[in-house]
């Protein structure tokens, strides 16, 4: 068998990412064949990724990525099975290059970025084929969970990444005015993120949810003792609890708890005479 150099050695670690010593054996069992070795690197990988399926990826990261113009963006969640793996360069700068192809290619869903093919630094694999390259190099099970891209051509793009990007939200609003409502929507994504809505508005909330919290309600009602005749006030009072823990613009204000949400929006409108409503928004939390 041919002498394994350490210049080999060190090429195929520049090309593949693995360690000095996977490289060294997969020159060894190639017989010195570079291609080989990047073949034999990326079946180990596969065995690996096979073999990590069934484990739990619950840690990772929430990576945001904004135009430049502000007018689209992306949010994804990447996930690993440890936080030490998570917070390494490998994990963090895979999720980067993620979003910044997901966002200069519009690409909307998980499925659709796995199929496309990275650039040389990735040795020109598919996103697919990159994360299990990336599992026999880090030795956890690595998955693609969330992704969505937004457009906003009539409006803006904002985002915000909470510190230890384990939660992050993405939000697009609707204006005439985009050059002067960026730092309303940025504050719209951390109230998005911090407050964890699950509607814009009060008529977009699911009937089943309205329905059930309804049913619930009434029998706590009557498991208290309350009288038939007051229960459905109960319920409504509830009900309208309910709409400001759920509803974006019924929720209290993250930066003035005397204000709704809906009270912010009014009031820059007013003062700017300006369109600009909340048209969509995502929020992911690690675990979630």
């Amino acid at each position: 068998m041919s002498q394994i150099s350490a210049s080999d050695v060190k090429n195929l670690r520049d090309i593949t990412g693995a360690g000095m010593m996977d490289c060294k054996k997969a020159l060894e069992e190639s017989r010195g064949d570079m291609q080989q070795a990047i073949d034999y690197l990326r079946k180990k990988g596969a065995a690996l990724a096979a073999k990590r399926e069934g484990k739990e990826a619950g840690e990772g990261m929430i990576c945001i990525r904004i135009a430049p113009d502000r007018k689209s963006g992306v949010i994804l969640e990447l996930n690993c099975e440890t936080d030490f793996v998570a917070r390494g360069d490998d994990f963090t700068g895979f999720a980067s290059t993620l979003s910044e192809m997901a966002l200069s290619a519009r690409i909307a869903s998980p499925e659709d970025l796995m199929v496309r093919t990275l650039g040389d630094s990735y040795g020109g694999e598919t996103v697919e084929s990159a994360i299990t390259t990336l599992t026999g190099k880090l030795g956890e099970k690595i998955q693609l969970k969330h992704l969505v891209f937004f457009d906003a051509a009539d409006g803006l793009v904002e985002g915000y990444t909470h510190p230890g990007a384990q939660l992050g939200a993405i939000v697009r609003v609707v204006t005439d005015k985009p050059e002067i409502v960026g730092d309303l929507t940025k504050d719209l994504a951390m109230q998005v993120a911090a407050a964890a809505p699950i509607v814009t508005g009060r008529s977009d909330v699911p009937a089943d949810y309205i329905a059930k919290e309804s049913e619930i309600y009434r029998q706590q009602a009557l498991e208290q003792g309350k009288k038939e005749e007051f229960v459905d006030k109960i319920v409504t009072g509830r009900l309208e609890k309910y709409y400001q823990e759920v509803v974006l613009t019924e929720q209290s204000f993250i930066k003035d708890s005397n204000m709704k949400v809906s009270d912010v929006l009014g009031d820059f409108r007013k003062k700017h005479q300006a369109k600009v409503d909340v048209s969509a928004f995502v929020r992911y939390q690690l675990g979630e």
